[in-house]
């Protein structure tokens, strides 16, 4: 496949350094956003990657077909377990794209009840606490969509706002972290929920040994995850938007949105008669290492940081090819993105609900420091990219 060619219009990062005679100037930017809380809610169909290899290549291969490249694709996915939104021996019985989106509704709206209580239960909030929430899958389609059917189910307020989304795929953990911190930087008395959806394993098309579809069943897993975020204070005025400052963090400094000009065929759907078929291009990688550390940098570059000035990175793990990209392109520390490959190894990729899983288990057990900073990345189609900087 050609690897586009794309034309830099971003500032080198030299250009945005301070002078030699200068020193680094580090922006103190004051924080509109605290994470309060991230829960992720995983189906309880649990599998281990190699009894699902077989069920796999009966379910996307003709019979008596060669399985040497799924088996390969499977070995080297990285993934040692995986979440699926229903019994295995089930998909094969789904048989057209209505019967897998009334699956993904009915299982999506179950995880999605689970996150979003969870979530609220961790940050000391109740339902009618919810100023705006923020709903992202790509994996089905609903209207009334997963939030406004959700919304009675859990006991939010007939008021709240919502704000559906469809399209981003993986990167909208990520991208939906930045619009939260958009709207609660105009509403710092709110609270700002966004709920992720993924439920992968329902797009998986039948009878299609293309290498994407292969791929796609090596990699992906399901889930559904909910963050939290609070304004810079709540009613009480007590700036840390009512979570305690034991439990809340990190707080969102910054972010930033690219698109790579003429990369859309590299990621998406194709939409057919079957539901989603997968489009997985071979130039990903190749855009990570030419183009995406460029725009990182110079990004930190803008608050006076560098790549060695980060603490924590929440790299979405797009699959193992990606995240050697990703190092490669930034120079990292062999063990930067071990959160990622921890993530991978033990659910795949979960789409956009995978940044929201890595940031649960740093929070949870890995806490940075006070004053660390940290660098929260996805990708996904368009071709794009999304950064949000941290504090933690």
């Amino acid at each position: 496949m050609r690897v586009p060619v794309i034309v830099d219009d971003a500032p080198s990062p030299s250009s945005l350094s301070p002078p030699p005679s200068a020193a680094p100037c580090r922006r103190t930017v004051p924080a509109a956003t605290t994470i309060a809380a991230v829960h992720t809610a995983l189906p309880t169909h649990r599998y281990v990657q190699e009894d699902l290899t077989g069920p796999i290549g009966d379910l996307c291969l003709a019979p008596g077909a060669d399985r040497a490249l799924l088996r390969r694709l499977h070995a080297s996915a990285g993934v040692r377990a995986r979440h699926l939104a229903l019994p295995i021996e089930r998909y094969a019985g789904l048989g057209d794209f209505g019967r897998s989106n009334d699956a993904w509704l009915e299982a999506g709206l179950d995880l999605g009840e689970e996150a979003l209580t969870g979530a609220l239960q961790e940050a000391g909030l109740e339902p009618t606490d919810v100023d705006l929430l923020v709903c992202a899958s790509i994996t089905g389609i609903a209207a009334p969509s997963l939030d406004a059917r959700l919304a009675g189910r859990v006991g939010l307020r007939p008021d709240v706002k919502r704000l559906p989304v469809f399209g981003l795929g993986c990167v909208a953990g990520a991208a939906g972290l930045s619009r939260l911190h958009d709207y609660l930087r105009g509403h710092p008395d709110d609270t700002a929920v966004l709920l992720t959806v993924e439920l992968c394993s329902l797009t998986l098309q039948q009878r299609d040994g293309s290498p994407a579809n292969l791929v796609a069943g090596a990699l992906f897993g399901d889930g559904a995850a909910v963050l939290v975020a609070r304004g810079r204070a709540d009613s009480s005025g007590n700036g840390t938007g009512g979570v305690s400052p034991g439990a809340a963090g990190p707080s969102v400094v910054a972010t930033r949105s690219r698109l790579y000009p003429d990369t859309g065929q590299l990621l998406g759907w194709d939409i057919t008669a079957g539901g989603f078929r997968v489009v997985i291009g071979a130039g990903v990688p190749g855009i990570v290492r030419d183009h995406f550390g460029r725009h990182l940098r110079a990004f930190l570059a803008e608050h006076g940081l560098t790549t060695d000035d980060i603490g924590s990175w929440v790299c979405h793990p797009g699959g193992p090819k990606v995240l050697s990209a990703v190092s490669d392109a930034l120079g990292l520390p062999d063990d930067a993105l071990d959160s990622s490959w921890r993530s991978l190894a033990a659910v795949g990729n979960m789409s956009s609900v995978s940044v929201l899983h890595i940031l649960q288990s740093i929070r949870g057990s890995r806490r940075p420091e006070p004053g660390t900073w940290g660098l929260l990345m996805g990708m996904g189609p368009g071709f794009c990219s999304e950064l949000v900087l941290l504090r933690w």
